[in-house]
């Protein structure tokens, strides 16, 4: 699950403690690299793939479904993870984790964690994948190198589809609907880790509505993998059902190259504030 590429670099971990006390707690370390961030703030896609992999390596296994509440903001340097395996079955694992900056606590996340079973009972697909533009024909997201997108997206080579674009010149659709394809730069394999980043790396859909298109600090994120993506770029589409009280809730789903559905994903952010 480690990988090579600039995602596995920016994402890996060193253990620096065996199993502790009754041998279920495990500690790695980490650095949130720059780049990765939404106007200084790290992505929580990249938070969550990053505590996530520790999590992986103290389970043995690759994520099935993993939830982190996001604390405070987390600016780039060093960070720690603390991984206590609840419990260890022959299929799935459980197991909880504390990604701390500075000693302070900045992600909580509880998940399971199992390696995929293809086949391994009945299938039913209410949904087909969603429709939307092709990939070559559908424009790369603007990144910060010109000056008008997030660092993030430097490091990736993710596209939207034009027809939920409109937000970036004051056009929005009226639907919170964001859709798109996920990919790493260079080619970069997308696997269960980097799938938590997808989760989160593309513009909120609560920017189709008409509020400001400004900073939306995730409080709750969850992802369920599904399968293991097949080569090329992620199918995905993200959207907003809910909107009061200060807090907007967003769903999401995305497919590999085959038409597989390969990760689903839910989240609680506060609304933008202009």
């Amino acid at each position: 699950m480690s990988g090579t590429g600039v995602f596995a670099a920016a994402t890996s971990i060193e253990q620096v403690s065996a199993a502790e006390g009754d041998g279920t707690r495990t500690a790695f370390s980490a650095s949130i690299n720059e780049g990765w961030d939404i106007g200084g703030n790290a992505n929580g896609g990249y938070l969550m793939a990053i505590a996530g992999r520790a999590m992986a390596a103290a389970a043995g296994r690759p994520p099935l479904t993993l939830t982190a509440h996001y604390l405070r903001p987390a600016p780039a340097g060093p960070c720690t993870i603390d991984v206590d395996l609840v419990r260890s079955g022959r299929r799935l694992a459980t197991a909880r984790a504390s990604l701390r900056i500075g000693g302070k606590p900045t992600l909580e996340l509880l998940g399971t964690f199992g390696d995929q079973q293809p086949d391994d009972g009945p299938t039913y697909e209410r949904a087909a994948p969603v429709d939307m533009t092709p990939y070559e024909k559908c424009p790369i997201m603007p990144s910060a190198t010109e000056a008008a997108g997030p660092a993030l997206m430097d490091r990736l080579a993710s596209r939207i589809d034009p027809a939920d674009a409109g937000f970036r010149n004051g056009k929005v659709t009226g639907d919170p609907t964001v859709r798109g394809w996920f990919a790493l730069a260079a080619d970069e394999p997308i696997d269960a880790i980097a799938l938590l980043l997808a989760a989160d790396a593309f513009p909120p859909p609560i920017f189709n509505s008409g509020m400001p298109v400004a900073w939306v600090p995730t409080v709750e994120l969850t992802v369920h993998i599904r399968a293991t993506p097949a080569p090329g770029p992620i199918r995905c589409a993200f959207r907003s059902r809910f909107i009061h009280d200060g807090l907007v809730d967003e769903e999401g789903e995305m497919w590999d190259s085959t038409g597989k559905l390969v990760a689903q994903s839910r989240q609680l952010s506060l609304t933008p504030r202009g």
